[in-house]
């Protein structure tokens, strides 16, 4: 079986409260709309990381260096423990895993770095490397036909509903993960013939 897996608020926690106190100096406030504008862009490779960071930094009149808005650009995540139990569990099964996410070569460099566990996938399709992004169809196209994914033989697990929408018209068999509610993933993982042994 292969498994495609989103990476934001599945494998990681995303805590961009982080960002936005460090940049604008408190977590509940809000980015500019011209900052917002510069995601896809970024995260479909249109832009450079230079050209990323001097543009948000323009938009911000912030005086913050390139290093520390990197720096603050980079802190905004952490591991979200029971989904790295499964990862294991998974690869220890002889599964085939592929990170599936819309990201940038900032964040990518960063978590791949941090968290040496990521080594346990087979491959990663990322939105900048493939010029598209999820929930668009050329995502899932590129996916199938790199990896010779074959959708009734895979299960796909990502938080936003927009792309789960997406991957259950290719085929996959998809959960919409909860953070707060990881044992529905389990009991769904268990529905799809995957038995996870219980942690201790």
């Amino acid at each position: 079986m292969t498994f495609l897996f989103d990476i934001g608020n599945v494998l990681l926690k995303l805590h961009f409260q982080r960002f936005h106190l460090a940049i604008l100096g408190s977590e509940n406030a809000p980015l500019p709309a011209d900052l917002a504008d510069l995601k896809d862009p970024y995260e479909t490779g249109k832009l450079s990381d230079q050209e990323f960071v001097e543009q948000s930094l323009d938009i911000l009149n912030h005086p913050l260096t390139s290093d520390e808005f990197v720096a603050a650009w980079e802190n905004i995540f952490s591991p979200n423990l029971p989904m790295w139990e499964v990862v294991h569990t998974l690869k220890k099964q002889g599964h085939r895993l592929i990170l599936f996410s819309n990201t940038n070569s900032i964040h990518a460099r960063s978590f791949l770095k941090t968290y040496q566990d990521f080594n346990l996938f087979d491959h990663h399709h990322f939105s900048q490397e493939v010029g598209t992004i999820k929930p668009l169809p050329e995502f899932y196209q590129s996916a199938i036909e790199n990896y010779n994914l074959v959708p009734g033989e895979t299960l796909y697990l990502d938080d936003l509903p927009e792309n789960i929408t997406t991957g259950k018209k290719f085929g996959f068999s998809s959960w919409q993960y909860d953070l707060n509610d990881h044992q529905a993933c389990v009991a769904w993982l268990y529905t799809q013939g995957i038995t996870l042994a219980k942690s201790s």
